[in-house]
């Protein structure tokens, strides 16, 4: 079933019951495959399960979803103020400083703070791409260039 935007919806976790079934088999000795094939399920479940069974003692499915904190957000406070210092900093350019101060993230990671902030970087009026002449003032006379040297 496809959700909003071409996503695929996430499944459900297996029963407890089940993945309980499949350990105890591969416990008592039966190969992964085999218990696979009993309980159709995939072998990578089986061998997942058994491991997170031999590890922590249960098999039960990890808890799905969350919230998750941003990357960045124990650098808010330095971010919005090395914004408001230097309005016009890149993305790029801030990663570079986060990385000087030893703080390893993404591109994206900086982009998507900055998102969640509200804040976007727009183009500059003088980068604007080439339009209408209907829609921009006309260009001011060119200044003289000296040629003498």
């Amino acid at each position: 079933m496809l959700a909003g935007g071409g996503q695929h919806l996430m499944g459900r976790a297996y029963s407890l019951d089940l993945r309980e079934r499949v350990v105890a088999a591969v416990a008592a000795g039966e190969s992964c495959r085999s218990v696979a094939a009993t309980f159709k399920v995939s072998v990578a479940s089986v061998v997942k399960w058994s491991q997170r069974f031999r590890a922590t003692g249960s098999a039960a499915a990890r808890q799905m979803g969350g919230n998750r904190p941003y990357a960045l957000s124990s650098e808010r406070d330095w971010l919005l103020k090395r914004l408001a210092e230097q309005p016009d900093v890149t993305l790029r350019a801030l990663l570079a400083e986060l990385a000087e101060r030893g703080i390893k993230v993404s591109y994206y990671a900086v982009w998507h703070f900055f998102e969640h902030e509200g804040i976007s970087f727009k183009k500059k009026p003088a980068r604007q791409r080439a339009g209408s002449p209907r829609r921009r003032p006309a260009t001011g006379a060119m200044a003289k260039i000296s040629r003498t040297a």
